[in-house]
């Protein structure tokens, strides 16, 4: 099975085909912005990092912003800075450089101030559009595809219908030889014995295990049980009575297959197929960077009470598994699994409809968030306190 992309200088195939102003601190994010608006051809990345907080996490940013610029879907990258930031934007050059991409960076501060850099960035911008502008797609093989995979907005029809169809994608997909990756850590307490029995190995096992431990330490950590926030005020009006319930729903988008592996946070795929574990929050503006970061071409978001954001490179497929939420918001969601629901159609049936979705997507059809650009809100996750 074919699907026609963009093949990168390292190997690495992009279902889209821009490219990234990324602010190297949330000080350069106005300049960027003004960029972004600007020249199209753009997509910008307006988080609230990169600065005052301890090395790990600016570390963890510069490690973000610089997976970020690798994806297959970015065929040029413009660093805006500030000039006196914590992350390393010279690190982010001279990485983002070496996979052969066009990079170009800004300073803020050197070229005196913010009219100057606006310019200067309009400049260097329109160049790299310009530059990248002729690349054609080519045929590849299916098994070059990263899916990533989230659910979010659930009500008590996530679990039974649109969770599912992705697993059916998911199982398909891997049994392609393509790569799927799915997370939400949060999500997996009280289902976590399940994902680990379909672990490979023992290791695999005991590090899926490890990282809901952490995460529900966390919450300890400031005097909270982590149920005091999941589910939230919305899943529990949708249905959803626990935890326990919301996660058994929420692994069921990722299939039957076994898990490979556990990434950390910024890690991107390299030579990895089959089924992957990131381990990431629930929330829509952290996860969705923490899954570009792989390098997915694309992401397949399950909801049931209507979720219609997206990510500025990372196509985002909408499937809704409620019939009434899908007709209340057909111009944001893709894909009805909600006819599941209703009896008209069965898992496998959305799954086949979701899945040629999916390789029109690949091959360059837009999805209903791109189309109206509902992709601003991102953001990177930090351990540590801002100081």
């Amino acid at each position: 099975m074919k699907f026609k992309g963009y093949v990168r200088d390292n190997g690495k195939v992009g279902a889209r085909n821009v490219v990234a102003v990324i602010p190297s601190v949330v000080c350069a994010n106005d300049v960027a912005q003004a960029v972004v608006r600007q020249v199209q051809g753009t997509v910008g990345y307006f988080h609230h990092q990169g600065c005052c907080q301890l090395p790990p996490d600016l570390k963890r940013v510069t490690d973000t912003l610089i997976s970020i610029g690798l994806s297959p879907n970015v065929g040029a990258v413009l660093i805006v800075s500030l000039g006196c930031e914590g992350t390393d934007h010279n690190r982010m050059f001279q990485e983002i450089a070496a996979s052969g991409k066009p990079v170009e960076i800004i300073r803020i501060q050197e070229l005196g101030g913010t009219s100057k850099a606006i310019q200067a960035g309009m400049d260097a911008a329109q160049s790299l559009v310009l530059k990248i502008s002729s690349l054609q797609r080519k045929e590849v093989d299916i098994s070059n595809v990263v899916m990533a995979i989230k659910c979010g907005g659930s009500d008590a029809t996530s679990g039974m219908a649109s969770n599912c169809v992705i697993g059916y994608v998911s199982d398909k997909l891997v049994d392609l030889d393509a790569t799927v990756v799915f997370g939400e850590t949060t999500e997996f307490i009280g289902a976590e014995h399940l994902l680990a029995r379909r672990a490979v190995n023992e290791t695999v096992g005991k590090k899926i295990l490890d990282i809901v431990e952490q995460m529900e330490n966390r919450a300890l950590s400031v005097g909270c049980d982590m149920r005091e926030g999941q589910p939230t005020p919305g899943n529990i009006a949708g249905g959803l009575s626990s935890i326990e319930e919301k996660s058994l729903g929420a692994i069921a988008k990722s299939g039957s297959r076994p898990i490979q592996g556990v990434l950390e946070y910024t890690e991107r795929i390299t030579d990895q197929k089959g089924l992957w574990i990131k381990d990431t929050p629930g929330r829509e503006p952290e996860i969705l960077t923490g899954m570009a970061c792989t390098g997915a071409q694309f992401m397949c978001f399950s909801t049931g009470r209507g979720a219609p954001q997206g990510f500025p490179s990372m196509p985002v497929v909408k499937i809704c598994g409620n019939p009434l939420t899908y007709e209340h918001m057909q111009h944001d969601m893709d894909i009805n699994a909600g006819k599941i629901i209703t009896g008209e159609k069965s898992i496998a049936q959305v799954g086949e409809e979701t899945f040629a979705m999916i390789l029109r997507v690949l091959n360059g059809e837009m999805t209903k968030n791109e189309a109206l650009q509902y992709f601003g809100s991102i953001d990177i996750h930090v351990l540590g306190p801002v100081i």
